[in-house]
């Protein structure tokens, strides 16, 4: 049995989705806030359980049985998140997994500016002691490319703080792997990096946008004190771009510069590129 955790998001559910050509039905099961909104899964014969980081309990139950539990981590800036990450680990332990997958990110290493990070490192400490097997994916950045790049087709401009080379990786070939890792016979123990193949900067970036649309592309560095003043006039919290903004810190001292070969042998091909993100969503 294998239970994966957020199945109702993004990760979780591509996971599912790639697991069910992997695996029959009846060896996945899934802990979710709300099952209702699994019903999807429930009709092909996956097995739902309510589960929240927040309910040990509930996670007990509904990590029955499993023989590896895939968390999913949290991310509310606003909760406990190490707290709730120990409920899941011990939840898992408790329910006999042999095995925890855990998502953690590029870079979690003391001294990492970016916050979560802090996060990620005291949640893989858990795993060390929690006395199961455990495997931390340090996942590539997989967020749309737009959401870090900004409204670059629309004004001709990537306008962000100083950046550094990053392997962006698409979140859909994160989940085909992990599924891969969750059904093979492959062990990875500890942390176990999922990156795109080459690491690019918004520079970078900008080139092959002029290129692929034919038109000059610029990248223009803001400051990091005129780049907050500027999210927090569109509304976003002081708090959140300063968050936000020590992801540019991190990248632009090389935090997130280190890529892998792992994640093309999981596939069992290339992984896309940035340029091919780029181009999918100008065709989009």
């Amino acid at each position: 049995m294998i239970v994966v955790t957020g199945a109702t998001g993004g990760l979780g559910g591509a996971t599912v989705e790639h697991l069910l050509k992997r695996v029959p039905a009846d060896r996945i099961g899934v802990s979710v806030r709300d099952a209702a909104k699994a019903r999807h899964l429930a009709d092909r014969g996956v097995r739902v359980r309510q589960g929240s980081y927040e309910d040990p309990a509930a996670l007990r139950d509904s990590f029955a049985g499993a023989d590896q539990v895939f968390l999913v981590s949290g991310n509310d800036p606003a909760a406990d998140m190490v707290g709730l990450h120990r409920n899941a680990v011990e939840a898992a332990v408790a329910a006999g997994a042999r095995r925890i997958l855990y998502t953690s990110q590029q870079g979690a290493v003391p001294d990492n500016p970016y916050r979560p990070s802090d996060i990620h490192i005291a949640t893989e400490a858990i795993l060390s002691d929690s006395g199961a097997d455990w495997t931390a994916l340090r996942n590539g950045a997989y967020g749309p490319l737009d959401q870090v790049l900004g409204p670059w087709q629309r004004t001709g401009v990537i306008a962000q703080p100083q950046d550094g080379p990053v392997p962006y990786t698409d979140r859909a070939e994160v989940a085909e792997a992990t599924a891969a890792i969750l059904a093979g016979d492959r062990t990875f123990d500890g942390p176990t990096a999922l990156t795109a193949p080459t690491a690019v900067t918004f520079g970078d970036l900008a080139e092959i946008a002029s290129e692929l649309t034919d038109r000059t592309v610029k990248r223009v560095v803001l400051d990091d004190e005129e780049w907050v003043a500027d999210q927090i006039t569109t509304g976003v919290p002081e708090q959140t771009a300063r968050l936000m903004l020590t992801w540019y810190q991190a990248a632009r001292t090389g935090y997130f510069a280190e890529t892998g070969p792992l994640l093309a042998e999981l596939l069992g091909r290339e992984p896309r590129t940035a340029a091919d993100r780029l181009a999918a969503g100008i065709a989009a």
